[in-house]
């Protein structure tokens, strides 16, 4: 994940929970301290993440429609899930993450 792709999905994160997330918001989600938390993501914003935060990353990323599914969450394409369920199973998943992102918040 790149510097720019970061600050992409801190819009694209703030668009899928309905308000605009601040800097000191995404170094909440991330795990950074309030101490250098938000002058080591603006950082980030420029250099890109460490891949373990990338990565975490990735996974609320799917909060918002525009980024997939990850391949290992995807369980709505197999075979014992009717055709018909699986769009409000995926719409229930992002809503899921994105509640856990609301609670990282908190």
């Amino acid at each position: 994940m790149t510097g720019p792709e970061l600050k992409k999905l801190r819009e694209h994160l703030g668009e899928a929970l309905g308000r605009k997330l601040t800097v000191a918001d995404m170094a909440k989600l991330c795990g950074l301290t309030a101490d250098g938390g938000t002058e080591k993501l603006r950082n980030w914003e420029v250099t890109g993440p460490t891949p373990k935060v990338a990565g975490l990353l990735r996974i609320l990323a799917m909060a918002s429609e525009h980024y997939p599914i990850l391949e290992k969450f995807d369980v709505f394409d197999r075979h014992d899930v009717p055709v018909k369920e699986r769009a409000a199973r995926r719409q229930a998943f992002r809503e899921q993450i994105r509640d856990d992102v609301c609670k990282r918040l908190a």
